[in-house]
């Protein structure tokens, strides 16, 4: 592929809520600039970026791809993102890498939770915005309704570029309000101008909204309007350019990914309007001194690039996703991983469409491309010359928050579904592993029961192994509630040295999470040096308490009385009079079942508060107060029993159509109440068996 400058490439996020058709998008886009040469279609499992067998399969995107592809004499690099929330990493990733998104609302479904959180998250990182409204080809559509939505959601900035004109419920044509021009499509979806239609005043006030937006950007322009001049064509694009690269105005196109209509206006609006990496990539950064400086998008300057995206396959090895800040890429630069201060060798360097690599002898500032076998480096790291160390701000991806539990299917096979998800772990960060040493269990975190779905998929197809998820256990405790005192003998006669043992021990409530041990014995009835043995034989037993062997906690356990024998007694001896005491006592201490609790702090819009509230509530919860937070959301503060929150993300979801979320973490134990106790111990009971 040709190489090109930082001033002449666009790289573009492709964002929005799931099925608004962000990946026929980017086919319709690759396949009217001659990057391809047929339409794929997602159902025939053909799109260049939807490769993946999961996509396929599922006809959805799982991943972010990269597809890049020149209009006239702009690189335009198209990262298509997943619009579902259970594959939310892909947005992260793409948004991080470029200066713009493109934001695809369905014509059909309108502004939606999707649209909401891509826009937020591409203000919150400074990126220029355009909007493209798509499946216009589609009966029963409003692009005025739609628009509506736009300034009622976002506000003054929404400008719209390119507008529909409806006869019959039909398109008859788009008008173009930069150029002022009317165009129609034929069925291959090719161009021509059409005259002008008589729309009266219908599209005045978009054009003065233009005006106006474009006069706000500069004095000179300002000026000439507020004289009642008219603007050139020029100066509409150079404004327009201007406001959205600051973010005072956000584009919207519009038109149809399966007829191509309106998508050459929009590859032309890419090239003109939004900013280049020249003009936006420029990032923030950490150096040597712990100085924050600012690193220009140039390739004059040393080499600094960020890893964005990994991809981690066992039959073509490990490639990194890089974007090049600034300086140039190529098999003899040196360069150093800053996180881990370490040399790396480069593979191959390499452009990437869809599932397609081109090699090429070096990557240039304000570009995106591949390295493969960079085996140590990791989504978010930075790279860059060893005289010239800078460290770039790392993706801050959501938190995981659904847990399932492995079951396997053939035993042993434990260990290869732990080496497939740390595979997958470097391929997509918010994924979380845990070989749980209390419940012996391996746990998998992720966004939700599709993302977990996926991750299930991914493991038995690439790594052929055959297991399920489910429900994981809770990490109970036991303790005691009153004082008893017993008794502990251990006395056996087997011909030669006999064993004897025989200690009195107290057991009482205590605040600890350790065995308190202590000893008051008098006279010497039990020597010292068995005191270890008996603390020891203790410290065996507490690891299964006598409920339904959990762990005991809250135990003080006082050594008060025994005997001896002085040719039988022994260490064993009495670590086994300790143990027989336990086992007597215990149960007569009023032995509970303790649940461990969780601090809940969830996040929903005021119309969601009253339905959170009271889900908290079925789920055995307190709530404890509530705060403002951002964006006029409310924060949800409880406390509620870890038990009842394995399925939560997948309620909380559904309540507030994705908007939620929510962060909870371990805060103690408390009793659990009498009437489950018996369900928890039978459980207990069966996974013994």
């Amino acid at each position: 592929m040709k190489q090109y400058l930082a001033g002449k490439i666009r790289n573009i996020a492709v964002v929005g809520h799931g099925g608004s058709g962000k990946t026929s998008l980017t086919e319709a886009l690759l396949y009217k600039a001659g990057a391809t040469d047929r339409l794929g279609k997602i159902a025939d499992g053909n799109t260049v970026c939807d490769f993946d067998s999961e996509e396929i399969k599922r006809q959805v995107s799982v991943s972010s791809a990269i597809a890049p592809f020149a209009w006239g004499s702009t690189k335009i690099n198209i990262i298509d993102t997943p619009g579902l929330f259970d594959y939310v990493t892909g947005m992260y990733e793409g948004i991080r890498a470029c200066e713009s998104v493109l934001i695809t609302i369905s014509a059909k479904d309108g502004y939606e939770v999707g649209t909401e959180k891509a826009y937020k998250l591409a203000c919150q990182q400074n990126k220029s915005k355009m909007i493209f409204i798509t499946k216009l080809d589609v009966e029963n559509t409003d692009f005025y309704n739609i628009l509506a939505e736009l300034k009622a959601n976002i506000g003054p900035s929404v400008c719209p570029l390119v507008v529909p004109i409806m006869e019959n419920d039909k398109i008859s044509c788009y008008i173009n309000l930069v150029d002022d021009k009317a165009y129609k499509y034929n069925e291959n979806g090719e161009i021509s101008e059409v005259t002008m239609p008589d729309t009266g005043h219908r599209l005045d006030g978009l054009k003065v909204a233009i005006s106006e937006a474009v006069a706000e950007t500069d004095e000179e322009l300002f000026e000439k309007y507020f004289s009642g001049e008219q603007f050139t064509r020029d100066e509409i694009i150079k404004g327009i350019h201007t406001g959205v690269k600051s973010g005072a105005i956000t584009p919207v196109l519009c038109g149809s990914a399966v007829t191509l209509e309106g998508i050459d206006m929009l590859l032309d609006a890419i090239v003109d309007h939004l900013p280049s990496a020249y003009e936006s990539g420029a990032e923030s950064a950490i150096n040597e001194e712990g100085e924050l400086v600012t690193v220009q998008c140039t390739d004059e300057a040393p080499l600094v690039a960020y890893v964005f995206k990994t991809i981690a396959d066992p039959f073509i090895g490990k490639m990194s996703f890089v974007k090049i800040v600034s300086g140039k890429l190529s098999a003899d630069t040196p360069f150093v991983n800053v996180r881990t201060g370490e040399s790396e060798r480069i593979g191959k360097i390499i452009y990437v469409k869809g599932k397609k690599q081109e090699d090429t002898a070096f990557i240039t500032a304000g570009d995106i491309g591949a390295v493969t076998k960079l085996s140590e480096v990791q989504t978010g790291d930075t790279l860059c010359d060893p005289k010239n160390i800078m460290r770039l701000k790392p993706i801050e991806f959501p938190k995981a928050t659904m847990t399932m539990a492995v079951k396997v299917h053939d035993k042993g096979d434990e260990g290869k579904v732990a080496q497939g998800i740390q595979r997958l772990m470097e391929e997509d960060p918010t994924i979380k592993f845990e070989q749980n040493a209390e419940t012996h269990q391996q746990l998998i975190t992720g966004m939700g029961e599709q993302h977990l779905d996926v991750i299930c998929s991914k493991i038995k197809n690439k790594f052929g192994i055959n297991f399920s998820l489910v429900a994981p256990k809770v990490a109970y405790r036991e303790t005691i509630r009153s004082k008893v005192k017993v008794q502990g003998k251990h006395k056996k006669q087997s011909g030669g040295h006999g064993q004897f043992g025989d200690v009195w021990i107290e057991f009482e409530p205590t605040v600890s999470d350790e065995l308190v041990f202590e000893e008051s014995v008098f006279g010497g009835a039990v020597p010292k040096n068995f005191f270890p043995a008996v603390e020891k034989g203790l410290q065996d037993c507490v690891k299964k308490g006598v409920l339904a062997g959990y762990p005991m906690v809250g135990l003080k356990a006082t050594l008060v009385d025994g005997s001896y024998h002085p040719v039988d007694s022994s260490e064993m001896a009495f670590k086994m009079a300790a143990s027989i005491a336990y086992k007597t006592g215990i149960p007569q201490a009023k032995p509970v079942l303790l649940e461990p609790i969780g601090t809940l702090k969830v996040y929903v819009t005021d119309e969601n508060t009253g339905d959170i509230i009271g889900e908290m509530n079925k789920r055995r919860g307190r709530v404890l107060g509530m705060n403002p937070a951002d964006d006029g959301f409310q924060e949800i503060i409880g406390e509620v029993p870890m038990s009842e929150m394995y399925d939560f993300t997948t309620v909380l979801r559904s309540i507030t159509q994705g908007r939620g979320s929510y962060e909870l973490n371990f805060e103690r134990y408390e009793q659990l109440p009498q009437h489950l106790e018996s369900k928890v111990i039978e459980e207990a009971q069966i996974t013994e068996e």
